[in-house]
């Protein structure tokens, strides 16, 4: 395993043929726009918080890792760099967001990023985690008939914002069936199912941006998404997210660590053909 570290994309890279992005666990803001949002702790509530802790068993099986440090709410780098929506007629957010999941505007008035500055951002810092994430495919596919795509992603359990009721412990991805091979999704809803846990499959998160313009399952390329409700690894809130309650500490002896590390394997034996 080699790591590579840097201000905009960090790779931890593994030999297996399975690669994990994680696009929202980062918390960095540059220092000169940290005065513009409304405040710091606004501009990293909806981080996917400890997504790196939950998955670190995941270089011991040989997983190749791109993570970037910058807080979704500078820009996120899991969004149709084009604007267009992912989910046509839902509530969502933008590529560089001006509000929360639950609709707070992040930036004082009239400090919002116009045009030329988000298209500045998209080149300082999603095109280079793109470029990485792209280049770990590509090293690997080399490699291996079958290459996965493991998108992690986290959310609270309840945002009304953006979806009725309770999520599902496990949301899987995968484009209504586009972005991956039948017999991947089957086999991590299998495991999802054995946990007792509430999971489902291409229910209101169907897979992002990341998910849907790698995911070419008949060129070898096999992308999905995990979107986890925080209960599994966390405490939440009965009522609303405060800074004195929000995030909760990581729990490390979440049994969801258990379920997860059985869904990659079966994802590396799904690329390997070798249960």
């Amino acid at each position: 395993m080699s790591t590579v570290a840097g201000t905009t994309v960090e790779i931890q890279r593994g030999d297996t043929p399975l690669v994990m992005a994680m696009p929202h666990s980062g918390t960095d803001i540059p220092a000169d726009l940290l005065p513009r949002f409304v405040s710091p702790w606004l501009a990293r509530k909806d981080s996917d918080w400890w997504i790196e802790q939950l998955y670190a068993f995941a270089a011991d099986l040989g997983a190749t890792i791109v993570r970037t440090p910058i807080s979704r709410s500078v820009i996120d780098v899991n969004r149709d760099p084009s604007g267009k929506s992912l989910y046509p007629g839902l509530a969502t957010t933008e590529l560089c967001p001006t509000t929360t999941f639950d609709g707070e505007p992040l930036y004082h008035a009239g400090e919002e990023p116009d045009l030329a500055e988000i298209a500045a951002r998209q080149a300082t810092f999603f095109d280079p985690y793109h470029t990485a994430l792209a280049g770990e495919i590509a090293r690997l596919r080399e490699r291996n008939d079958r290459v996965v795509l493991y998108d992690c992603h986290a959310i609270r359990s309840h945002v009304p914002r953006l979806f009725a009721g309770e999520l599902p412990q496990f949301n899987i991805g995968t484009n209504d069936g586009a972005t991956c091979d039948p017999a991947l999704a089957a086999a991590v809803v299998d495991v999802c199912s054995g946990s007792g846990l509430p999971y489902v499959l291409n229910g209101r998160f169907r897979g992002g941006w990341t998910t849907r313009h790698y995911g070419r399952p008949a060129g070898g390329i096999n992308a999905i998404q995990m979107e986890l409700a925080c209960r599994g690894y966390m405490s939440e809130p009965d009522g609303p997210v405060t800074p004195a309650n929000w995030p909760a500490p990581f729990d490390p002896a979440t049994p969801l660590a258990a379920t997860l590390r059985a869904v990659l394997i079966s994802c590396i034996a799904f690329a390997t053909g070798k249960p």
